[in-house]
């Protein structure tokens, strides 16, 4: 009666949108103890006695991904002093990690030895549990993996250990796919210890990763990782034990 009076049309009573209508909630990004920008150098040595090559890894920025949001992680590594003067090699590194699952989108390794060059990407569909893998040579070879759980690459695995609980005793399994073979990778935590390193005397825990193959037989040298007993949680050293020595990355600079 009111609305006619007035020369208005009645409002018709609103309907609340269906259950299946109703927005999703809002996606919340993982707390890590890493940021866009942070820097980290790290020498590179076999059996101490000499270093050989320098690596660097940045997370370059957080940038919008595969709809949706992605830390862009980048390493770079090459020989220094007299092993560069006569062995020219260059490595590229890079990974799209979701902020989100802290899952990856897509990883790749770009090489150049001598003349010789390759680029190796691999695509994840974790939803849907596969990953696309392509290397690109003279040639290209390509292969589909089917993925028993969530995976990742060599580096963002390294990214996610950082963001462990550090407890003694606990271990952690990865599916890690590295050069189009799946592995799976049980990390457990050795213990807390205080290393020396260039950027001082550090408390780190020890982490010890086992890598076995689809087949479960042992598919690495002995393996450790330090990481640093602080709120940034940096990897401040890998140990690779090998037939010929010890392999050695030691963190020597940290930027954010």
């Amino acid at each position: 009666m009111i609305a006619a009076l007035i020369g208005q049309t009645p409002a018709r009573p609103v309907k609340p949108p269906p259950a299946s209508a109703k927005a999703s909630p809002a996606r919340v990004e993982r707390q890590v103890p890493f940021e866009a920008g942070e820097a980290l150098a790290f020498d590179i040595s076999w059996s101490d006695y000499l270093t050989a090559a320098t690596a660097i890894v940045t997370v370059k920025d957080k940038r919008p991904s595969f709809d949706s949001t992605a830390y862009y992680l980048v390493a770079e590594g090459q020989p220094v002093g007299l092993l560069a003067a006569i062995y020219s090699v260059y490595y590229k590194v890079d990974s799209l990690l979701d902020v989100y699952t802290l899952l990856p989108q897509r990883a790749s390794v770009f090489s150049q030895e001598g003349r010789h060059r390759r680029m190796q990407v691999t695509r994840f569909n974790q939803p849907e549990r596969r990953a696309t893998y392509e290397m690109t040579t003279a040639t290209v070879y390509k292969r589909e993996l089917h993925l028993n759980s969530p995976a990742h690459d060599p580096l963002s695995a390294l990214y996610i250990l950082r963001t462990l609980p550090m407890r003694p005793g606990e271990s952690t399994s990865l599916a890690v796919v590295n050069e189009g073979v799946l592995f799976n990778v049980t990390v457990t935590i050795a213990g807390r210890e205080t290393l020396e390193t260039p950027l001082g005397r550090q408390a780190a825990w020890k982490l010890i990763p086992r890598v076995l193959d689809n087949q479960g037989r042992p598919a690495s040298d002995e393996l450790a990782i330090w990481i640093s007993d602080d709120s940034r949680r940096l990897p401040l050293r890998i140990d690779a034990k090998v037939d010929v020595g010890v392999f050695r990355l030691v963190l020597r600079e940290a930027r954010n």
